[in-house]
């Protein structure tokens, strides 16, 4: 039986056999796919160089200033420092022939200056004691230099000590608290003035409680802190003798004889503790003693009456046979 031709696969030539190619079609092939490989890594790379300098040169120019809503501040702008906020506290030591009228103009001192005088003391010359005085002061800050080199005058320095704490960062974590807390505050106000029934209004009035309490709390230690910073507390100490605290012993035998003088003087403060006990148990000894004859006589007393009440009934009743032993 004859097949067709190209009815039966089986019996058709090898395509390879019967395609061929133009020398001349094979060059203009190879060159149309050398060309397009070349263009398309040419269009890869230009757009990645593009997409990638464009960054850098907005950066790199001197002159590009950052948007201010971008939140970032260039290197030429330094940021503000904070006031710098200080508690200044310290102690003079002064020797004065008179220490009462010392302490008289250096209040006045402190006076002029617009300060105050919080606690004073004054000690008269005895015969065991001899004249001195103290305060403590209060002076405004940007007035301290000057009102110590007139107190200072008074009479011989001695010992100065000045110590002053940063409380700057204490300072704004106030403020920034009592803002926040003022916010609130505020917002709750609103949520009360637009409540639109009882629960909620409760709700936002106890909770407002709560929110000025704090609030209050906090403005009073921030007035606390801005009294402190505003007036330097100073204690001024006058006297006739140098009654500058003396440092204590630095070596192995100042501190085996402050221990020797510390002993005698416990020794002579206990003789002298004794000698004023030894009047007191006296008269306590007194005082129990009469106590001790009150109770023997109340109790003999209470003892004897039933015999007496025996003996009357005896006689009473002579027929009556006497108790038997």
């Amino acid at each position: 039986m004859n097949v067709p031709y190209g009815c039966n696969d089986s019996t058709l030539p090898p395509i390879r056999a019967r395609v061929s190619y133009h020398p001349g079609m094979r060059r203009s092939l190879i060159a149309a796919l050398v060309g397009s490989f070349i263009l398309l890594t040419g269009c890869s790379g230009s757009g990645s160089d593009a997409g990638s300098s464009a960054p850098d040169s907005s950066f790199s120019e001197p002159g590009v200033a950052l948007a201010p809503e971008s939140g970032f501040q260039s290197r030429d702008q330094a940021p503000v420092p904070a006031e710098r906020k200080e508690v200044v506290t310290g102690q003079v030591y002064i020797t004065s022939d008179d220490p009462i009228e010392a302490a008289r103009d250096a209040v006045s001192a402190v006076e002029a200056v617009g300060g105050r005088v919080d606690n004073r003391s004054e000690n008269p010359e005895t015969d065991n004691l001899t004249a001195s005085s103290s305060i403590t002061a209060r002076i405004p800050a940007d007035e301290l230099t000057g009102t110590l080199a007139r107190i200072e005058d008074l009479g011989k320095v001695t010992s100065v000590s000045i110590t002053r704490d940063d409380v700057t960062m204490q300072y704004q974590d106030l403020d920034a608290r009592i803002a926040a807390l003022q916010a609130s505050v505020d917002r709750l106000k609103a949520l009360i003035a637009g409540a639109n029934n009882t629960a909620d209004l409760i709700e936002a009035e106890t909770a407002l409680s709560s929110r000025q309490g704090e609030l209050d709390s906090l403005t009073s230690q921030k007035n606390y802190l801005a009294d402190q910073v505003d007036l330097s507390t100073i204690t001024v100490q006058f006297s006739t003798d140098d009654v500058t605290p003396s440092p204590g012993p630095d070596s192995f035998w100042d501190g085996l004889v402050a221990g020797w003088h510390s002993l005698l003087d416990a020794m002579h403060d206990g003789v002298v503790g004794l000698g004023r006990a030894i009047p007191w148990i006296g008269a306590l000894g007194v005082g129990a003693a009469v106590v001790y004859l009150i109770v023997r006589l109340t109790r003999r007393s209470r003892s004897t009456e039933p015999v007496r009440s025996a003996e009357s009934e005896t006689v009473a009743n002579p027929d009556t046979e006497p108790p038997r032993e």
